[in-house]
């Protein structure tokens, strides 16, 4: 099932000690003991199997201090089944910058569901890639983690329609006795200058069975320097020719008309002479440009502070009340952009018609810059204005409180909770349209030398602004469950429930894109609400004594696209002690999100790389991107099929292989830009080019595409050695491999397979995580490899990029029973991210530019 020809050393040794666990250990196993009855994700009931029908990867406490990893984000994004399409604060370029996210198989953040403590919380305040609702992982409190369970089959029979793909659950200490602080400081060991620091306080009092009430406080913060471009010596110089289909990544600008060898000036500024060859070859001149690296953020200079409060008080033996409160605060700040560049294509917002104005860049007669007798245009980048900057603000909260406990022989759970995420995002050094306007048609600015303007001009050009957007979640929850009867083989468990939910997004623009002052504006308005109300029932039938078959449904309404009901069905099968079959097959749907389905439109921008462009066909470059949304879409439905085997010949050793096959139809989704770009030909409509053939604007809306059909499989394996007076030796793996991920590159276009390719966003065949921990006495230390496999760059055909695979350590050491000191490093070798052609370095959804990065570590426990 598995090829035999694995890329690297330690994913061979994965499944080395895999396929060895049966013949490491005995195949007599302990009987089973009394084993207490516990809730799982992924159903409603309470049972005593450690493993249940469903395949749920567990991170324990002990696993998070092993990451030596210090945010949930972190934590999260390094398992093997966020196999791609997720972002975190590497995508400087998007409406929600500064924020982390978690893509099961692959299939996008809007179809992984994230809860805490079982429980929804708010989605981001805007939307990721101008579609995507996610919960901003950035937002959550790392302290506060007791365990995270991650349930990687579809559950929207259990939890709703946005469970397609998985469900992440992050469970809170409930009950927590002492306190303990925890710091921690480090830097990268390359010279890049950036450094991190963080710092973490767990408090609590009260047992609930002895005092009848518990109280548990933590808070954390973090505080990591912004990583520019420049600041990495391979990257620093944006000259990438001695790489596969690299170039000079230097921007042409500063010149007449359309032909760059028509010379505005000279060099000024960051700009110098360099030879037109050198940034498109075949091309002759010389041309006036700029290293764009010091503009470019890699990594966001970021401030965190989460805090997290959690209280139960046990009214009587059967009563618990409890509440939840939650409070998270984020910056994000990053170079935005190089100064803003003005020529053709230059556009403002008209609110009144929807549209963008084109703002001519022509110098008039008369304008210094204008040796001629005829006005000409111009391109010029205002390099004296100063980068574009933005700092965007984040505050999250969740407010919850419930009743939970048994009464007449049910066991139920009531709530009724209040969450939001609120962004305040403002941005300096854009340009007043008005004012521009006014200084080229009075020759005040000088484009050609830019040290001549005076600062009362610069200063009147810069404008700052604020954005604002907002998400809110009210929820209702109830469920209870009870043995109903018993059968030769066990008894019969039911759970039912039901919820109610109300999902608010506002995300506006500035009011200076609103009154079109701001030049080359970005625009994504979300304004819109639903209700949500479920209701959901489950069923555990014994059949024998190791064969129990789950039956569960739920029926969703959303006010705004109707209803739908979700089965699913569970066998689980434990013919042995030692070996577990499992299956599930459900049936799921999404409906379309606020910013699919809302009446308005977006305007946004990406870098492209087009064969037909005239100054730059070889290197990407900025266009406008205007997407609509599609009041008209149909809800996304999907069938999911899961097979597993788990075997356990003793307490220490458990090897698990799940296959998955999720199959989605109606999927909701626009063409991208490189299937735009290549059926120009037939659908012109959605390109406009400028007088100088470059492309401007390319015109997208939502649509439902068609089928997409993923399917994959998973190991998980684990052995511990007792070793005695060597201590204990503890390995585990995790290994994906997806085998197909097929989809149709636009609307009603036959299925393609993305998987190993980057046609639908990178999507390695393979990723792997393998870990070894080693405890001998005091010492408690893990190495851990992290593995993405190479994929196909499907933009070059024939090009590749490479596999990669990186070595972090953490070594724990306990000083006293209740000191202990420690060192992390990450990317132990300083391996350098692969190279990839299409984004002109490196894909940051797969890799990490920061290379080794070393940090010290101390906690106490008082």
């Amino acid at each position: 099932m598995f090829s035999s020809r694995l890329p690297l050393t330690p994913l061979r040794l994965t499944l080395a000690v895999a396929a060895a666990l049966p013949l490491l250990a005995s195949a007599q196993t302990d009987a089973p003991s009394d084993m207490a009855r516990v809730t799982v994700t992924g159903s409603n009931l309470r049972v005593t199997q450690k493993e249940g029908a469903s395949a749920v990867q567990v991170l324990t406490a002990k696993d998070l201090a092993a990451t030596g990893k210090t945010a949930v984000a972190d934590v999260l994004r390094a398992i093997s089944a966020n196999s791609g399409n997720s972002y975190n604060e590497q995508y400087t370029g998007s409406f929600s910058a500064g924020t982390a996210g978690l893509s099961l198989r692959g299939l996008g953040q809007k179809n992984t569901l994230i809860l805490v403590n079982g429980k929804r919380v708010a989605s981001f305040a805007t939307a990721q890639n101008l579609q995507e609702t996610f919960v901003d992982l950035n937002s959550l409190p790392m302290e506060a983690v007791q365990r995270i369970e991650i349930l990687k089959d579809g559950a929207s029979s259990v939890y709703g329609s946005d469970a397609v793909a998985g469900v992440v659950n992050i469970i809170l200490y409930q009950q927590f006795t002492g306190t303990e602080i925890k710091a921690q400081a480090g830097s990268s060991t390359e010279g890049t200058g950036q450094t991190e620091k963080s710092v973490a306080l767990k408090t609590g009092f009260g047992d609930l069975d002895r005092d009848g009430y518990s109280v548990v406080l933590s808070a954390d913060a973090m505080e990591r320097d912004k990583l520019q471009q420049s600041d990495v010596a391979w990257m620093a110089g944006s000259d990438f020719r001695n790489y596969k289909n690299g170039t000079l990544a230097w921007v042409p600008t500063n010149y007449y008309g359309t032909d760059p060898t028509r010379l505005l000036g000279s060099a000024q500024g960051p700009l110098q002479l360099v030879p037109y060859d050198a940034i498109t070859p075949g091309k002759a001149g010389t041309v006036l440009a700029y290293n764009p690296a010091q503009y470019k953020t890699l990594i966001p200079g970021v401030k965190r502070v989460h805090t997290a409060l959690l209280g139960t008080v046990r009214l009587d033996a059967d009563t618990d009340v409890y509440a939840d409160l939650l409070y998270g605060y984020s910056s994000a700040a990053q170079t935005f952009s190089a100064p803003l560049t003005v020529g053709t294509g230059l556009r403002a917002w008209n609110n009144a018609t929807q549209s963008l104005d084109d703002i001519a860049v022509t110098l008039p007669v008369g304008h210094p810059n204008n040796p001629g007798a005829t006005p000409v245009a111009i391109n010029a980048t205002l390099f004296d204005l100063g980068p574009r900057m933005k700092v965007g603000r984040v505050d999250f909260y969740r407010a919850l409180t419930g009743i939970k406990g048994t009464a007449a022989g049910w066991t139920y759970d009531a709530s009724i909770g209040r969450s939001g995420s609120k962004l305040k995002e403002t941005v300096d050094n854009f340009v007043n349209r008005y004012v521009f306007q006014d200084v080229l048609a009075s020759g005040s600015y000088n484009f050609a030398n830019q040290s001549a303007n005076s600062e009362a001009v610069r200063q009147a050009l810069r404008l700052s602004t604020l954005r604002p957007a907002e998400s809110t979640l009210t929820t209702v929850d109830f469920s209870a469950s009870r043995d109903l009867f018993a059968l030769p083989a066990g008894t019969v468990g039911f759970a039912f429930g039901a919820q109610w939910r109300r999902e608010e997004m506002d995300s506006n623009t500035s009011t200076a894109v609103l009154s079109g002052t701001e030049l080359r504006p970005a625009i994504n308005i979300i304004k819109g609400q639903r209700d949500v109300s479920a209701l959901f029932a489950e069923f555990n039938v014994p059949l024998r004594q190791d064969l129990n078959l789950n039956l569960a449904g739920r029926a969703d309404r959303y006010d705004d696209f109707g209803s739908s009901f979700s089965p699913k069905v569970s066998l689980r099968y434990e013919p042995f002690n030692w070996l577990l079959l499992r299956g599930t097959a459900s049936r799921g749907f999404r409906a379309p999100s606020l910013p699919e389905s809302t009446n308005s439109t977006a305007v946004s921008y990406a870098s492209v790389l087009d064969p037909r462009d005239p100054v730059s066909p070889t290197q990407a470059r900025g266009i406008t991107n205007i997407t609509r949304a599609n009041t008209d879409l149909s809800p996304e439905r999907s069938n999911n099929l899961n097979l597993g085997v788990v075997i356990a010949p003793t307490k220490n050793s458990s090897i698990g292989l799940d296959y998955y096959r999720i199959r989605q139809k109606d999927v909701i989704g626009t063409e991208t830009a490189d299937t735009i770009i290549a059926n120009e030909a037939t659908a012109p409509q959605n390109i406009v080019r400028g007088v100088d053939g470059r492309i401007l604007t390319l015109y997208r809306q939502y649509a439902n595409q068609g089928e997409r059909h993923v399917s994959g499989l998973d190991l998980d394996a684990r052995y511990t050695f007792i070793g005695g007076g060597w201590g204990n030796l503890t390995i585990n793996g995790q290994l994906s491999r997806v085998l197909k991920f097929e989809a149709p590159l636009s609307t009603g276009a036959r299925l393609t397979d993305g998987a190993g390719t980057n046609y639908f966003g990178s999507i390695p065949k393979w990723r792997g995580v393998t870990a070894a921990t080693w405890d001998i006495g005091q010492w408690s230390n893990t190495v851990t490899w992290n593995y993405t496999d190479g994929y196909e760059q499907t933009t070059r055909k024939g090009d590749t990029v490479a596999p990669i695979g990186t070595l972090d350590l953490n070594l724990a050491w306990r000083v006293t029973p209740q000191t202990s000191v420690g060192l992390v490093v990450s990317n132990l070798t300083d391996k350098r991210p692969s190279w990839d052609s299409s984004t002109a370095f490196f894909d940051y959804t797969q890799a990490d530019p920061r290379g080794r990065f070393a940090a010290l570590k101390l906690s106490h426990k008082f």
